[in-house]
């Protein structure tokens, strides 16, 4: 793709996006982008992978089209649905004007005035600046009759409107797909795809992640986040906090001007690290004193 020269370049480019990606992810990223296969990114939620796509698509200059999936996504509600009320709304206008012809007043209902366009479809349409960039969301959501589906619309990069016909991607769009691995995706979609999968970042690149989504935190107290929120994935929670956790948590602290943790600052602020009751009930008292000194002493050593 003319926009990115080379895997430097992609990083590059994501970093002034605000996102800091290793070389193995914007490696496969500049293959999809140079080979013009589907990014398939795997891994625990709050890894980063939504995100990756956003910076792509802003770095690049075009549109990102989002569908998320969801449990009973099918093909209708991904790719298209007829305007019922408009469509009624001009059946009774036809009525009240004396009857139109039927086979025109059918050819007007079903045509581009009453389509209202879903992800698939958008896509697939010529965009201004390029071809878009689609994010497919949590893919792992849907079922296997719509990943089938799926696999067969990215392999021509076509879909079908029984009424209208087939529309074809004049550019294929640049796409990325998304799992939380709460299930299997099937191995036909995956080897339509380069694959990736996108682990939570060691304590210097996760650092480097927070300096860049919160520059205005002093790097002492970015430190001790990064390493609490660290060393809580260590712990047996029901949900480990991701790197969205840690932005969020060290936003939440500049809020209340806090300039270094403390066993009551973290208690009273661990709803913007952990989601679940089980796993803020399971830190509280002597737990987040044991954790925060295990933390600072492994800073003051490092």
């Amino acid at each position: 793709m003319e926009h990115v020269t080379s895997i430097e370049d992609l990083q590059n480019q994501l970093a002034g996006q605000g996102y800091v990606c290793g070389r193995a992810l914007a490696t496969v990223g500049f293959l999809s982008l140079r080979l013009g296969r589907p990014l398939f990114l795997e891994g625990e939620a709050g890894t980063g992978k939504t995100e990756i796509a956003k910076a792509i698509a802003a770095a690049l200059g075009r549109r990102l089209i989002r569908l998320q999936c969801y449990e009973g996504l099918d093909a209708a509600s991904a790719v298209y649905e007829w305007n019922f009320a408009e469509q009624m709304i001009a059946i009774r206008t036809a009525e009240a004007a004396g009857g139109a012809d039927r086979t025109a007043l059918k050819a007007e209902l079903f045509s581009d005035d009453y389509l209202i366009e879903r992800p698939l479809l958008q896509a697939m349409r010529p965009q201004e600046g390029g071809a878009p960039v689609l994010l497919i969301d949590e893919i792992d959501r849907t079922d296997e009759p719509f990943e089938a589906f799926l696999l067969e619309a990215l392999s021509d990069y076509q879909v079908t409107i029984p009424e209208l016909g087939t529309v074809q991607a004049q550019e294929p769009p640049i796409v990325i797909l998304t799992s939380n691995r709460t299930r299997e995706v099937h191995d036909a979609l995956k080897r339509r795809c380069l694959y990736h999968w996108v682990d939570y970042p060691d304590f210097e690149r996760e650092l480097e992640i927070l300096q860049a989504r919160a520059p205005e935190a002093a790097e002492s107290l970015s430190r001790e986040v990064v390493a609490f929120v660290q060393r809580l994935r260590t712990e047996d929670l029901f949900k480990k906090p991701g790197v969205a956790e840690t932005i969020d948590w060290a936003k939440c602290l500049l809020a209340l001007d806090v300039l270094t943790l403390s066993p009551e600052v973290i208690a009273d602020t661990l709803g913007a690290v952990l989601k679940y009751q089980d796993d803020i009930q399971r830190l509280q008292g002597s737990e987040v004193k044991r954790i925060l000194d295990d933390v600072n002493s492994s800073l003051d050593t490092a």
